[in-house]
Order: C-alpha cells, then sequence, then structure tokens
C-alpha cells in the first residue's frame, strides 16, 4: 500500500508520494508534524519514541533503534518563518520490526477522532461498529470497542461541541425563549 501524505506547508502543500520525510520540509504547526510521523508509523506497522520533549523541538527514534534501525527525526520551530522544519532526518527505517498484529501504541482515539470526522458531520448516529470498520479500511488495524467508542464521542465533541458546555448555556437558552 503506497501512502500519499497531505502536507500542510507554511506556503501551501507539498505532497510526499511515499509518504517519507525529508529535510527541509515545512509543517504550519507542531501538532501537524507528530500527525505526519504518526500516521506514517501506523501504515508502516512501525512504532518510535519521542526525545527531547522541548516546545520548540520534536524528536522522535525509531522503537528498534540501535537494534538494528537507525530512524530518528528531528523537526524544529524556525522562529523566522514561523514553520516547523525537518532538520534531520536518517532515512527509511532499516529495521525488521512485524506488522503489528491487532493494534498501534500510535492509532490513538485522537487520532481516529480526526480520521472519522467526516463520518461524524454526515452521520452523528454512526455505530461504532462503523467506526471500526472504517478505522480497519483505513489503518488495517483492528481497533477495540473501547477506542473506537471514544474516538466517537471525541470527534462529536468537536463537531457539536462539549456536552458540559452545551448544558452551561442552557440557563442562558431557557431565559431567552422565556422572554
Amino acid at each position: 500500500m503506497e501512502l500519499v501524505l497531505e502536507i500542510e506547508r507554511c506556503g501551501g502543500n507539498v505532497a510526499a508520494e511515499d509518504g517519507e520525510s525529508r529535510v527541509g520540509i515545512e509543517f504550519g504547526s507542531r501538532k501537524l508534524v507528530i500527525s505526519a510521523i504518526k500516521s506514517y508509523t501506523i501504515s508502516k506497522g512501525v512504532d518510535y519514541t519521542v526525545y527531547d520533549y522541548e516546545p520548540q523541538t520534536f524528536y522522535a527514534k525509531c522503537k528498534g533503534y540501535g537494534a538494528g534501525c537507525d530512524r530518528l527525526i528531528r523537526a524544529s520551530l524556525i522562529r523566522k518563518k514561523g514553520c516547523w522544519e525537518i532538520r534531520r532526518y536518517n532515512g527509511n527505517h532499516t529495521c525488521t520490526v512485524g506488522t503489528i498484529s491487532q493494534d498501534h501504541a500510535k492509532l490513538d482515539s485522537d487520532t481516529i477522532a480526526d480520521a472519522i470526522r467526516p463520518l461524524i458531520e454526515a452521520n452523528p448516529s454512526i455505530k461504532v461498529k462503523s467506526v471500526i470498520a472504517e478505522v480497519q479500511s483505513r489503518y488495517n488495524y483492528t481497533v477495540s470497542y473501547r477506542k473506537a467508542w471514544l474516538a466517537k464521542q471525541k470527534a462529536v465533541a468537536k463537531v457539536f461541541g462539549d456536552w458540559e458546555v452545551s448544558y452551561q448555556t442552557l440557563p442562558v437558552w431557557l431565559k431567552a425563549m422565556t422572554m
């Protein structure tokens, strides 16, 4: 399966046909850097560990680093440009990590929520089993019912707002209706 990854740049978009990172690729935010790396590792069935978790640097190594794999990546905030840029990259994975059987550590409910957001917008009452099927078709992993349920709840909150905030504004609406 060939991954086509859209990477938002400071001045537009660039498509990385193979999903591989390259030194000099720019991202609009730290969140986009992490999302791109996370998507790549999920699609390739590999995992990474984050080092140097600082506000202006993101540095990650393959879980197999030093044991047959030299993959590492570092992205930093470039203040002059206001962008994040990949500053160091050692290339493709050379490890022989087998595909993770059922679930991937980086395939969390937040990632799933972002992926299913269009489905929630189209049908907020979508079944959790349909969410699991969507994740399986998109990422080739089977997630637990609980993780899919949490992702659905997060996606609903992102699309329609949080329940607690809605309840807090209810008295204002009731007062407006009575007037």
